[in-house]
């Protein structure tokens, strides 16, 4: 065999992989469907010296890896504190905010209670009967869309509470150069290592049997080892694109079944100047995010604590979904007057507009979606799909990080150095 570990996919997990599977002499080789690295982390340079994130963007929670990473790179992790402004009508004055999460977690405090798993809109649906304020429901509702790119009407109110109860978002930053650094930094050590990765060599078939896996490229060309780590987004292992002989276990079909990929439509404006610093005598100054309480963009935040002119105009779940539908020029104007609209001035927004930057997760064949979220019933999808198939075939990427991490660049990055330790482990087994 040319190789002992195959992993399909250069994104934060695969490298990860690969990076630990180098260090420890093991041949090893990724294929990846693009012609570069990073997966779902990606970053366009509009003009120089403004890098945006086109993708991936903050750094949730503790982040043991991620801030690891990024101390080897000489970055730090900036703080995006920064003041919350909230319009809680349409056309009504912004205020500042008080810390929502936290009260939209606390709706979920007697999920345990429930005989079985239901979505956050049944769930949410008791919360109206038992008496809560509806606007505090309508919020809880729209933190599952934004924050989760999910779907309350299929997401599981358990592994919503699960994730918010976890801690992971009670601390966000963004990691001070961009997310590029620390990707280039684990493909160097993985090359370093003398992992040989490849680009542009999409996977279409992935066979195995109790002791080798055989995988075939969109080439036809085949490409053998003792095992192969998967690290495909839920979205392209929930379209079938590659084809898996024989077919994956029930426990692992029954995972990738109920965990969904999100749809996100993200739009990076680049403006003038950041003009909204100097509104009503520099009341926005220290903005860091902006929620709308209607329109097609819910939430917009800036770089703070960078003064810059861009803006990040968000919206997640079903609403995106409809967005990603429009012209690029219809859905870059819609973010342009939104954010204008905040501030009672869409005209100014629009005049000082200069160049919006999008990238379309849910139509990328290699995504298929923004981030993964859980259906319901599948409380234990995660773990479920992390398993081992057959000691050949292992499984990584946020879609099976446990613990509130899934989402997330680290959720990404951990799940790829447990499943290289596993293969490590499953390799030193065979050997005695």
């Amino acid at each position: 065999m040319a190789y002992d570990v195959l992993i399909i996919g250069a994104g934060a997990a695969g490298l990860a992989a690969a990076r630990v599977l180098g260090a420890s002499g093991l041949r090893v080789a990724v294929m990846e469907a693009r012609d570069r690295a990073g997966g779902r982390v990606r970053f366009a340079e509009p003009v120089p010296g403004e890098t945006i994130e086109l993708g991936a963007e903050f750094i949730h929670g503790p982040a043991v890896q991620t801030r690891a990473l990024l101390a080897q790179t000489g970055g730090v992790a900036d703080s995006r504190e920064g003041d919350g402004w909230i319009q809680a009508a349409p056309g009504a004055p912004l205020t500042l905010e008080e810390d929502e999460f936290l009260q939209a977690g606390a709706l979920f405090a007697d999920i345990d209670a429930l005989a079985t798993d239901v979505t956050v809109d049944e769930y949410l649906a008791t919360r109206r009967v038992a008496g809560v304020d509806p606007y505090a429901i309508e919020r809880a509702r729209q933190f599952v869309e934004g924050f989760d790119a999910a779907d309350p009407a299929r997401a599981s109110a358990r592994g919503i509470a699960r994730e918010w109860n976890s801690g992971v978002d009670s601390l966000s930053a963004r990691p001070s150069g961009g997310y590029a650094p620390l990707i280039a930094a684990l493909e160097g050590d993985a090359r370093d290592a003398g992992v040989d990765i490849r680009y542009s060599t999409p996977v279409i078939r992935i066979e195995r049997s109790p002791s080798a896996v055989r995988v075939e490229l969109a080439s036809h060309e085949c490409v053998e080892a003792r095992c192969a780590i998967v690290s495909l987004p839920i979205g392209v292992l929930r379209s079938a694109s590659v084809l898996f002989v024989p077919q994956l276990p029930d426990q692992t079909r029954n995972a990738i079944a109920h965990i969904a990929m999100g749809d996100v439509a993200r739009v990076v404006l680049l403006f003038r100047t950041p003009f909204w610093e100097s509104i009503a005598g520099g009341r926005y100054r220290d903005a860091g995010f902006f929620r709308a309480a209607d329109g097609p963009f819910r939430a917009y935040w800036t770089q703070h604590p960078h003064r810059r002119r861009s803006i990040v105009a968000w919206s997640g779940g079903p609403d995106a979904r409809q967005l990603l539908q429009q012209s690029r020029e219809n859905l870059v104007h819609a973010a342009v007057a939104g954010f204008g609209a905040l501030f009672g001035c869409p005209e100014r927004a629009l005049a000082e507009f200069e160049d919006a930057a999008v990238h379309d997760w849910s139509a990328d064949p290699y995504a298929r979606g923004a981030y993964s979220y859980l259906l319901v019933g599948g409380e234990s999808a995660r773990e479920q799909l992390a398993a081992p198939v057959q000691g050949t075939l292992y499984f990584c990427g946020e879609a099976t990080a446990p613990d509130g991490e899934g989402g997330t660049v680290n959720g990404a990055i951990s799940s790829g150095e447990r499943a290289a330790r596993e293969v490590l482990a499953e390799l030193a087994r065979t050997k005695t």
